[in-house]
């Protein structure tokens, strides 16, 4: 849904594809347990997406250990990076502040 809001590009891995939601039906006798596939995901043309592939990313950045342990986020900097390119392409301004209103008349 970000992505067909066009709110930037997505940044990262691919997501792992596993959305379909589950529902358990209680304990079975030998104390093992059975879940049932209850709902899955749809897109806004009523077809089913994501499950057993996932999102595929825009831009892919690997997190890889090292950067991880040393207190960084590859991922969240490239997409951080991308805003500020975006922002610097297309500056926007706030509307300027009308004047005070009279309130004594």
């Amino acid at each position: 849904m970000f992505r067909k809001a066009g709110l930037g590009p997505l940044v990262g891995k691919r997501s792992w594809g596993g959305v379909v939601g589950i529902s358990g039906l209680g304990p079975m006798i030998d104390g093992g347990s059975v879940t049932v596939p209850l709902n899955g995901t749809n897109d806004v043309d009523g077809q089913w997406v994501i499950e057993g592939h996932g999102v595929d990313p825009d831009i892919v950045v690997e997190n890889d250990p090292k950067s991880v342990i040393a207190g960084r986020d590859p991922q969240l900097e490239r997409a951080v990076e991308e805003l500020v390119k975006k922002m610097d392409a297309e500056p926007m301004k706030l509307p300027k502040r009308p004047a005070d209103p009279v309130k004594t008349k």
